[in-house]
């Protein structure tokens, strides 16, 4: 084989996209179904009960997300340093991971123990008295857990990158286990309420994060730590991964402080709204696994092939991502269509609140299949290449001038209810969509260097 051959040999076969991708699916049908645990079983507490996690979880999203924007960031630069097979490199920056998340997440779970009730008032203002208090209980203990998710996301993400998603499929599995069994038990035999929810979840996050620090130890890891000064700061490294980490966190920060003002007018339509908000966010999330499922299988091969200079391998990865992603966006968004007035049964609502459940999810099910994956998939692949100040932008720009601003026109000048909360949501995908795409098909993204040398 010559070499001008062997440069233009795909970097991953077939089997190696399968590989990938099929556990990060079933890792994602793992975290949604705790999600659905939950919140069917708290739904059995009351109304009450189940706007309490909604709201709450909304604020949970909002740290995750940002903690998540820092694993991409890091993921990202080892990918990069795999694709140059500088291992050295590689290792460095996955310490470095360690070191940023530990360090964000303990300084989180501080503030919100201090500070959880006047959080929790600052952003969801006069909820009803009985909401405020399951909701304080749920938020202190989520916290707790804050630091386990940290070490979670920066195992989990450096496995993606070496192109092993099982593992954290395993641990997924073991977490939703626990936190089913432990749902059951403490909810239904000790009557604990939201209390029992939120401490299983904890127990299920914690063997998670040790089980996957504990395998990122192994030996056989070539991203392995093996002495603590290895996480001491490295200035290089910490900018490159804060480079594209930052941009990220504040677009997810963004991103879903937008959606807590958008679940503040959501509270005033009432408990009804509320409960029908949660359990709709639950059933999309469903919709989708397959389009979350693709967008963490780009980080490591668009990383990778950007890495070794391969750009055309890069686009052409990218688009048979979109490909796969609207395909399965499609199969679960149509099943989900038909299935969604019996499933809205499962969460005890409401007549009132099931109806507008059923509406928003119709409708959620046509915009998702043709605007997701160019929404929220596609601006994965652009900050492989550095674009993250560009996805940032557009994020932040699409999310106030359109969610906010027209769902705030939608309910309250319009009078359009929940229906027109999740409209503005709509709007938002189809500029996000519009901007990305014309990025991506510019080309610009992949001019950016993401490695400080």
């Amino acid at each position: 084989m010559s070499q001008e051959e062997s440069l233009t040999k795909p970097l991953f076969t077939r089997q190696d996209l399968i590989k990938l991708i099929l556990p990060l699916f079933f890792e994602q049908l793992l975290s949604v179904s705790m999600g659905m645990a939950d919140t069917l079983m708290v739904s059995s507490v009351g109304e009450a009960a189940v706007s309490s996690v909604s709201l709450v979880d909304s604020l949970n999203i909002l740290i995750i997300q940002i903690l998540s924007a820092l694993a991409s960031g890091g993921a990202i630069i080892s990918s990069q340093c795999l694709g140059r097979r500088d291992m050295k490199q590689a290792k460095k920056s996955a310490a470095q991971l360690y070191s940023i998340l530990a360090i964000s997440t303990i300084s989180i779970m501080l503030l919100v123990m201090i500070s959880s009730r006047p959080i929790l008032y600052l952003v969801f203002g006069n909820i009803d008295a009985d909401v405020m208090a399951f909701a304080q209980i749920y938020f202190l203990i989520s916290a707790a857990s804050y630091p386990f998710m940290g070490l979670y996301n920066a195992g989990a993400a450096l496995f993606r990158t070496q192109g092993n998603s099982q593992l954290s499929m395993r641990a997924s599995l073991v977490m939703n286990i626990i936190n089913i069994c432990g749902n059951a038990l403490l909810i239904y035999g000790f009557h604990m309420g939201v209390l029992g929810a939120a401490l299983a979840t904890l127990i299920g996050r914690i063997f998670a994060a040790l089980w996957v620090t504990a395998q990122h130890q192994k030996s056989s890891n070539p991203l392995r730590i093996n002495a603590l000064s290895e996480l001491r700061p490295n200035a290089k490294l910490v900018k490159s991964i804060l480079a594209i980490g930052i941009p990220s966190g504040l677009e997810n920060g963004m991103f879903q402080i937008g959606k807590l003002c958008v679940s503040s007018l959501t509270s005033t339509l009432g408990t009804s709204a509320i409960a029908a908000n949660a359990v709709s966010n639950t059933v999309s999330s469903m919709a989708n696994i397959p389009g979350n499922a693709i967008s963490l299988a780009i980080i490591p091969v668009i990383g990778r092939c950007l890495g070794a200079g391969e750009k055309k391998q890069a686009s052409r990865y990218v688009r048979l991502f979109i490909g796969m992603s609207i395909v399965g966006l499609s199969c679960s968004n149509i099943a989900i269509f038909f299935l969604i007035p019996w499933i809205s049964t499962l969460f005890h609502l409401s007549t009132e609140a099931a109806d507008m459940c059923v509406t928003v999810i119709h409708w959620f099910n046509l915009f998702s299949i043709l605007f997701w994956t160019s929404s929220f998939a596609l601006p994965h692949a652009l900050r492989c290449g550095g674009d993250a100040k560009f996805t940032m932008l557009v994020s932040i720009i699409s999310m106030w001038l359109f969610r906010v601003i027209l769902s705030y026109f939608f309910v309250q000048q319009l009078h359009m209810g929940l229906t027109g909360v999740w409209l503005g949501m709509f709007i938002d995908w189809i500029f996000r969509s519009l901007c990305f795409g014309l990025r991506f098909l510019s080309g610009r993204w992949m001019e950016h260097k993401v490695l400080i040398d």
